[in-house]
């Protein structure tokens, strides 16, 4: 009977545990309209900026610089919660003085990283951020 109970409550918990994901994209583009997620563990993940492992800004004045390195600094936090950039669900996006242009050079880096189910997302043009050459800040939500 001890054995019974225990395999009935690892098989009434399995649901819980496990993560199911699924991208809502009405029309390609680039990024999903909507993500459902089941399950599993959310990882909430500060704005990160373009400086590097000693703090100095990488890629002054350049925007896809800027965009890399905020993308590899997202890669290191993931990695730490145990995560990575597949497991993200929500993505904000902030760029100083957005221009149509500005659009593109961010959408070009970032499908280099999300490859496949792009995240929910959302990009604002905002008037500046905490340092003035920062050009660029990105939050994420994941889901492990």
């Amino acid at each position: 009977m001890k054995h019974f109970t225990l395999l009935l409550f690892f098989a009434l918990n399995i649901p819980l545990m496990a993560q199911i994901k699924k991208s809502i994209n009405p029309r390609p583009v680039g990024y999903s309209d909507a993500v459902s997620i089941s399950g599993g563990q959310t990882i909430y993940v500060s704005g990160q900026v373009p400086v590097n492992e000693k703090g100095e800004l990488v890629g002054k004045g350049d925007l896809k610089a800027q965009t890399i390195q905020v993308f590899e600094n997202l890669k290191k936090v993931l990695a730490q919660a145990g995560a990575t950039l597949e497991d993200v669900v929500k993505v904000n996006i902030y760029i100083v003085n957005c221009k149509p242009e500005d659009v593109a050079t961010f959408r070009a880096v970032r499908k280099t990283y999300f490859v496949k189910d792009p995240p929910a997302s959302t990009l604002v043009g905002v008037t500046s951020l905490v340092d003035p050459d920062f050009l660029i800040e990105i939050e994420v939500v994941a889901v492990k």
